[in-house]
């Protein structure tokens, strides 16, 4: 441990020079007005960067954080110690997502994925590019185009980029991950809840318009990490989200997407669209969408119906050589980060459609699952996107009593 901060401090003072930034702050809170030191270099002397500290602030706690402002250090973005970690409690635990901390280029998620290759069943985890820094953000087509998601850390990235530039970049990320079809994650918004019961006004407002912006999820850090109230504040951003969801435009986001989109559309694409514009067009309360990967589900909720899709994970055998196993689960976890997908992992017994009176459908299964989740009620129509041989099918059927 001793040799690895020895390591990164001699690669610190290689680095900076007078006049760079430097900021020393609560992990998760750097960045933050009263709970960072923000340093300024006046010069480096040997072992020694002799800093002006620019203003005053309160360190607490157990866990500090470096970042140094727009300062390319050569450092691995997946550590030894990262890997160690992956390779233990991550096999164990069979993780279903890998947060990328400093992405800076997509060979950063391609080594971090061929790492994953090679234990087993973590080679179906899910990468998610965490863009912290400028050097992120100049590579960001590469990394989206490389990753399985995006987090855009603004604390880090609030450090980086001027503040009057921050909102900029996080509609233009979003953007690009919605036309992609990619999560986009949004972090530090309501860091005001750490020792307070409600957000400010602005705080509530930049929840709300990450959800209008697109994004599919929100992630909370020193709120929930050493907070007075975590419990209070999931509530309130989850009450937040919802309420901004039902003024979402959808009509006009799906036309954006299918103009983006272009043509002619791949058949995936085009199945996908016209699933959701025939759900909008018939009123339906849900999309019910039969699939083994998880990939065309998450080619409908790109459109972003307004109706929930309900991902039915079709479970497929495999074999190592040495025992047999279903497939399924990791994909059916990993749509929970969609958003608007709902996913549930079908039995292998049951066939996707009824071969007779008495074999229970997967479809039927779906329906009851909606009925009981209270999204599906008699007479309500469902559109159902489903493969039947080599053909992709969307159907509507109506329910009866």
């Amino acid at each position: 441990m001793i040799s690895s901060l020895n390591q990164t401090f001699n690669l610190v003072l290689q680095a900076v020079k007078k006049g760079d930034t430097i900021f020393v702050g609560q992990y998760l809170f750097t960045g933050s007005e009263t709970t960072s030191v923000w340093l300024e270099v006046s010069e480096v002397k040997g072992d020694d960067v002799v800093c002006m500290i620019k203003n005053s602030a309160t360190l607490a706690g157990s866990l500090f954080t470096l970042h140094v402002s727009q300062i390319h250090i050569d450092l691995p973005t997946l550590s030894d110690k990262d890997k160690e970690v992956i390779s233990t409690w991550g096999v164990k635990n069979k993780i279903d997502f890998l947060s990328l901390s400093y992405t800076r280029h997509a060979e950063d998620v391609r080594q971090a994925r061929d790492h994953l290759s090679k234990l087993g069943d973590l080679q179906q985890t899910q990468i998610f590019a965490k863009i912290e820094n400028v050097e992120g953000l100049n590579h960001f087509d590469e990394i989206l185009q490389e990753a399985d998601g995006i987090i855009l850390s603004r604390g880090n990235l609030g450090i980086d980029l001027p503040p009057e530039k921050v909102f900029l970049f996080q509609k233009a990320a979003v953007y690009k991950c919605n036309m992609a079809g990619k999560p986009a994650v949004i972090t530090r918004v309501v860091d005001s809840m750490t020792d307070n019961l409600r957000p400010t006004r602005a705080e509530a407002t930049d929840v709300a318009n990450a959800v209008l912006d697109g994004s599919d999820a929100i992630l909370l850090g020193a709120e929930t990490l050493r907070g007075l109230y975590p419990v209070e504040t999931i509530s309130i951003v989850g009450k937040i989200c919802a309420e901004a969801e039902k003024v979402f435009n959808q009509d006009l986001y799906f036309k954006k997407t299918v103009k983006y989109v272009g043509e002619p559309m791949t058949h995936l694409e085009s199945i996908a669209s016209s699933a959701v514009r025939a759900a909008i067009k018939v009123k339906a309360s849900v999309i019910i969408c039969f699939t083994s990967s998880g990939r065309a589900a998450r080619l409908i909720a790109k459109y972003r119906p307004t109706m929930p899709v309900l991902s039915v994970v079709i479970p497929r055998l495999k074999t190592n050589q040495l025992k047999w196993s279903f497939s399924g689960a990791f994909e059916a976890r990993q749509s929970l980060i969609v958003r608007g997908l709902f996913p549930m992992l079908a039995d292998p017994r049951h066939p996707a459609e009824s071969t007779s009176a008495t074999n229970e459908s997967v479809l039927k299964v779906a329906l009851d699952h909606g009925k009981a989740s209270g999204v599906i009620k008699s007479h309500d129509r469902v559109v159902v996107c489903q493969k039947v041989g080599d053909a992709s099918v969307v159907k509507i059927i109506e329910l009866e009593d």
